[in-house]
């Protein structure tokens, strides 16, 4: 038996689809590699090979391989207009909320191995790194997460026990997990947007962190959710001190670089601390590559990025939507999982939602439903109206199944 390979020249890099349309035809598909080319290798039993490696194919054998091959080409060149079609919906969803998106927007739509959609409408460059917002949260939690899958710390740790500051302000009960789901207490008395976007003045994380630690508690740990930068901000500061590296270098090396997001960054254009709360520039196709990560189990390019159980860990429902006291009018009925919002709300406490989000106010919108196995991300470049969250779940009830 002998491996006969048809180069066909790829026309777009989403084209696992393909492999099940070529198991069809005459001949075994064995392999299918999208990367430039396909290769289609058809083997065949009636094909002898000479001693010196001339192969001797018989006239079947190459009208099999060459079908193989035109039907290839063919499925190759109509796979756009198909995907367009599918999505068809989503376009005119899209075209038709342009006041309330934004007019300059990029989407993307993964499911766990490929990209199904991707469309930038506007002024906005595909691998231009946007300001993202509160969205930045979800990298800190799966950062920490991370750490807690090394042992290099443990969710229910004080806060003192690697910042021994706040002891000296009498917080020394405030833990890792309080933190991640903002019931430190530590808030200001009323919700203020301008108050979230403010500039770091600090150069470091350590001076935030000691900023932080003078502040008043406005309810006992544990009691109240009460949304704030002050929790990201102090696990950030603690995954520096168990690593003894930069918290944006840890992001860099641990999060961004294995998941290929080569647009994304925590990196301040001043040079100043940056900002774990809401500090963080990406691109919707990066965004989509995070989300991609959560839908496989934590597992991205062959490479265990978190465990499932640390997945599943960020799944799960802290606090129902009645426990909150102090949170985003965009949000408001959600319950909170660890780091970002459940959509679905009638999953009880310490059960995994099914669907999360994480919208910032500058006009992000990333979702992902574990139980469909899809993901989608909306970025805005600017966004000054209100975020609807009925617009963009009807975004996402757009996507073919």
């Amino acid at each position: 038996m002998f491996g006969f390979n048809v180069a066909v020249l790829v026309i777009e890099s989403n084209l696992l689809r393909l492999l099940n349309d070529l198991r069809s035809l005459y001949g075994k598909v064995v392999q299918v590699h999208t990367i430039n080319v396909i290769w289609v290798r058809c083997s065949n039993k009636q094909t002898t090979v000479h001693p010196k490696f001339t192969v001797i194919m018989s006239a079947i054998f190459k009208i099999n391989c060459l079908k193989a091959s035109m039907v290839a080409v063919f499925l190759l060149f109509l796979q756009a207009t198909f995907a367009q079609g599918s999505f068809a919906a989503l376009d005119q969803a899209l075209e038709e909320n342009k006041k309330l998106l934004g007019k300059d927007i990029s989407v993307a739509v993964v499911n766990a191995d490929t990209i199904l959609y991707q469309k930038n409408i506007g002024d906005v460059q595909p691998k231009t790194p946007i300001p993202v917002g509160a969205s930045s949260q979800w990298f800190t939690t799966a950062l920490i997460l991370q750490l807690a899958d090394e042992g290099k710390l443990s969710l229910d740790d004080k806060i003192t026990q690697y910042l021994p500051v706040f002891d000296s302000y009498r917080k020394g009960y405030l833990t890792i997990r309080h933190c991640l789901t903002h019931q430190t207490g530590i808030g200001r008395e009323g919700f203020k947007v301008a108050a979230l976007f403010e500039k770091s003045k600090f150069n470091m994380l350590e001076e935030a962190v000691l900023d932080i630690a003078k502040k008043d508690i406005h309810a006992n740990a544990g009691e109240e959710f009460r949304y704030s930068n002050y929790g990201m901000v102090i696990v950030a500061r603690i995954a520096e001190v168990v690593t003894k590296k930069r918290f944006e270098q840890l992001m860099r090396t641990r999060i961004f670089v294995p998941l290929g997001m080569r647009n994304t960054s925590f990196v301040t254009d001043d040079g100043s601390a940056p900002n774990p709360a809401n500090g963080a520039k990406s691109t919707a196709a990066d965004y989509a590559k995070f989300l991609q990560m959560l839908l496989n189990g934590g597992k991205a390019g062959g490479k265990q990025i978190l465990s499932e159980a640390a997945v599943q860990e960020m799944r799960k429902v802290q606090l129902l939507p009645q426990q909150s006291a102090l949170l985003p009018k965009t949000t408001q009925g959600y319950a909170f999982a660890l780091g970002s919002w459940a959509i679905d709300n009638n999953t009880p406490p310490g059960s995994p939602a099914n669907m999360l989000t994480l919208p910032s106010f500058n006009g992000i919108w990333p979702v992902v439903d574990f139980t469909r196995k899809q993901a989608m991300v909306v970025l805005a470049k600017e966004f000054s109206g209100e975020q609807r969250p009925d617009v963009y779940l009807n975004l996402k009830d757009k996507v073919p199944r």
